[in-house]
């Protein structure tokens, strides 16, 4: 039973009673009906405007419940002249003007907060309770290459070869993850404590030019190092080893062979150790691109003749996926036409190293804006490790490789401003992509 039935059965029961008392006065004490009768009339009188009263403090303070659970905060009540009442509506409407307050503030902050997340270059990947991508920004569905719509899957399930590797990430730990051919990313992984319950999120960083710039500084001052004494010792020795042929006619004609084979060698090696040399010191001193409008397909067209002719050449298909028969960009001849001789000669390799044979597919777009190449070839792709570290200086998978070409690659399309990558496609081939951006 509610307190207003109550109330009002009260008042009802007791006025009865009154009514009923004043009846039976009538009939015994007749003079006493007219007292009875005020009395009544001002405690019916007093009692209606206390349950009217009741009531309405009630109505007042339902109303209220139904303003906080309904969250309307921009409502506010008026006193009634009750001082107990006016106290109590006082302290509500502080308190409703206290959690008005906080929630334009809160407002503001998550608004504020959203906007930096959306300009910010460091992506930021929001976990679930059971794991599932709740939230991500713009910067880190661009460096994942996912849509932003990719929430409500786990990690593992998002098709990309950056999200593996955060999944694998301990608590509070960070790498850096080989992502898209040369790009660099440093993924942090973290964790909040939300309704009592842990999350992770991470932060995903690019800093492919940074390591790119110190990787750069780091073994150009080292080359230089190794190039200055390599050179001064090669050229002595050399000089000292000419000099020596010279007593080849003070020896026996069986001896003679013998000393100028042995020497013959030397020289040849240490000419080899020069141009080895020579090779890697040649990468970080390449002059800025003169750039001019070159034609693309006639550049490849020249490469593939001269790569034909290798033997390891001998069983691979060329195939050739053009969109135009003239496709021109701006870049500097001779840089590009090495960069693709490097970039092609790598595909030759990739499948001519068992013999086996396979196709390598070139092929053109050029009906986009900017133009795109790929160069892909059927051999036994990239492994994880090779993955993580393309274009890096004297990492290489081929047996006695020096590790430069991939660099070479790297310092020329990075002078000119072209986005490239080499990467495994979902065929289990190895595709290398460059935009001419």
């Amino acid at each position: 039973m509610s307190f207003r039935t109550r109330l009002v059965t009260y008042f009802v029961v007791v006025h009865l009673a009154l009514a009923g008392l004043g009846g039976w006065l009538v009939w015994t004490e007749p003079y006493a009906l007219i007292g009875v009768e005020v009395a009544l009339i001002a405690s019916l009188a007093i009692g209606v405007g206390l349950v009217r009263r009741a009531i309405g403090y009630r109505a007042l303070a339902a109303d209220a419940r139904r303003l906080v659970h309904d969250e309307a905060f921009t409502s506010r009540f008026l006193p009634v002249g009750e001082p107990d009442v006016d106290e109590l509506i006082a302290l509500y409407n502080r308190m409703v003007d206290r959690l008005r307050d906080e929630r334009v503030r809160l407002a503001e902050q998550h608004h504020f907060l959203a906007q930096v997340l959306d300009v910010s270059p460091s992506g930021i990947v929001v976990l679930g309770f059971d794991g599932e991508v709740t939230s991500l920004n713009p910067a880190a569905a661009r460096l994942l290459g996912i849509p932003r719509t990719s929430t409500g899957r786990p990690l593992a399930e998002l098709g990309s070869p950056l999200a593996a590797a955060m999944a694998g990430l301990g608590p509070s730990e960070s790498r850096v993850v080989g992502a898209g051919g040369a790009a660099r990313i440093r993924v942090q992984r973290g964790g909040f404590v939300d309704r009592g319950f842990p999350r992770v999120f991470f932060v995903l960083e690019e800093v492919t030019g940074e390591l790119r710039q110190a990787e750069r500084a780091a073994y150009e001052k080292l080359i230089r190092v190794m190039s200055h004494e390599v050179n001064n010792t090669v050229a002595s020795s050399t000089s000292l080893l000419q000099s020596s042929l010279t007593y080849a006619r003070d020896l026996s004609p069986e001896d003679r062979t013998d000393f100028e084979t042995a020497l013959g060698v030397v020289i040849a090696r240490t000419g080899q150790l020069n141009t080895f040399m020579k090779g890697f010191a040649d990468v970080f001193r390449l002059p800025a691109p003169a750039r001019q409008p070159c034609e693309l397909i006639g550049i490849l067209e020249r490469v593939v003749a001269l790569l034909s002719a290798r033997p390891e050449a001998e069983r691979i298909a060329w195939r050739w996926e053009l969109d135009a028969t003239a496709v021109r960009v701006s870049a500097d001849p001779a840089q590009l036409e090495q960069a693709l001789l490097n970039v092609v000669k790598n595909a030759v390799e990739a499948i001519g190293s068992d013999g086996a044979g396979g196709t390598v597919t070139i092929g053109v777009t050029s009906k986009t804006d900017p133009p795109t190449l790929v160069v892909e070839d059927s051999g036994a792709g990239l492994t994880a490790e090779a993955q993580a570290n393309l274009f890096t200086p004297f990492f290489s998978t081929k047996p006695g490789g020096q590790g430069i070409g991939l660099t070479l690659v790297g310092e020329i399309l990075a002078g000119h401003g072209f986005d490239y990558a080499l990467e495994r496609t979902d065929r289990g081939t190895t595709a290398f992509r460059i935009t001419f951006s």
